[in-house]
This record gives C-alpha cells, sequence and structure tokens, in this order.
C-alpha cells in the first residue's frame, strides 16, 4: 500500500514537472512572438493549467498558475513584453499582483469547479472547468487594468475611447475569444490526457 502511495506521489509530481516546463515554453513562446492585431500575447498556458488542475487539484492549478504570472512578470519587467512593460514602469507592484492573481485565480476556479462537477457528470465538470479558466483569467485582467486606469489613458487608449472599453473590447476582447475557443475544442484532448494519466495512477 505504502509503495503504491509513494508511486502515485512520484508520478503526480512527475506530470506537473512536465506541465511547469510545458507553461514555461508555451509562455515565453507567446512573448517572443506576440500577434501584431492583439494588444497582449495570446496565452496558450491555459491548456496545460486546466489540465494540471483537473488532474492533480487546485493547488497544482495554482501553482501552474504562478508559473505562468511569474513569467508575465519577467517579461514585463525585461521589456520583452511591452504591454505589461509599461503598466510596470508606472504601477510595479500592482502589476506583478495582477499578473499573478489572474493566472493563480484560474488555476484555482479551474481545479474547484471540475472537482465540484465531477461525481455530477463528467463532461460538464470537464468544459465548465476548461472555460471558467479563460473567464476567470480574462476577468480579473480587466478588474485589475482599471485600478490602473491612469496608464492605460495615456497610453493605450484612443481618443474617443474609454478605458473599460479599451480593456474589454481592443485589449482582452480578441484573446479572450481566442483563449475560450481554444479551451472548448481541446476539452475532449484535455479528456483523453486524463483519461491515460488516471489509468497511470490506477
Amino acid at each position: 500500500m505504502s509503495q503504491n502511495n509513494n508511486r502515485q506521489k512520484i508520478l503526480m509530481l512527475t506530470e506537473l514537472a512536465v506541465l511547469t516546463a510545458i507553461v514555461l515554453v508555451l509562455q515565453l513562446c507567446g512573448i517572443a512572438i506576440p500577434l501584431p492585431f492583439l494588444a497582449t500575447p495570446v496565452s496558450l498556458v491555459l491548456l496545460p493549467i486546466a489540465l494540471g488542475a483537473m488532474k492533480s487539484g487546485p493547488i497544482a492549478g495554482m501553482w501552474l498558475g504562478a508559473v505562468f504570472g511569474v513569467i508575465t512578470v519577467i517579461g514585463g519587467v525585461s521589456g520583452r513584453d511591452p504591454f505589461t512593460a509599461v503598466l510596470f514602469s508606472d504601477h510595479p507592484l500592482l502589476t506583478v499582483l495582477l499578473c499573478m492573481a489572474k493566472a493563480m485565480l484560474a488555476g484555482l476556479a479551474c481545479g474547484l469547479v471540475y472537482k465540484a462537477l465531477k461525481n455530477k457528470n463528467e463532461y460538464l465538470a470537464l468544459y465548465t472547468a476548461s472555460i471558467i479558466t479563460p473567464v476567470v483569467n480574462t476577468g480579473v485582467f480587466i478588474l485589475g487594468g482599471l485600478l490602473m486606469s491612469d496608464t492605460m489613458k495615456s497610453n493605450f487608449v484612443a481618443d474617443g475611447q474609454t478605458v473599460i472599453y479599451y480593456l474589454v473590447i481592443v485589449c482582452a476582447g480578441l484573446n479572450f475569444v481566442f483563449e475560450l475557443l481554444v479551451n472548448i475544442l481541446f476539452a475532449p484532448a484535455l479528456r483523453r490526457v486524463l483519461d491515460i494519466l488516471e489509468k497511470k495512477t490506477a
């Protein structure tokens, strides 16, 4: 029994290490190759964060979100992520808190929702958790952005626009739609990966 528990812990840590590496690679690539028609880089990292939160629980989701947040902060401090760099120059503490909070809360929410719904309906849990991840990530970003309205208005908001319009439509809009569609479309693939991982730990 003890050996089996140790094997499961080792396997879980290995899976978490692999997902951490994937988050690092995807986020670094996202910062290095921003899309010109988007104000902020697309976050493909929400997929491995969701997978980790579903497989290993809310704490694992928070850990993966924290890794995502740290890389975003590093991108802003180093200037590789121009949008975050501008926010950091005016509001360093708030920018760090926002980058960490939105990612960690997204992973936490995904894990909690999946855990709450899993025993009721596996597919409902899978899709709801996949959807909640970008919703929380974007929602917290918008709320945090409103706290930095002065920087948004002086650097990014066009004449005739409001800060809320810029954050919801210009800044987060296309990113959110893209991230939401990716999570929904890849939810069946996440299901298959979860099945494989569950068999390994059985």
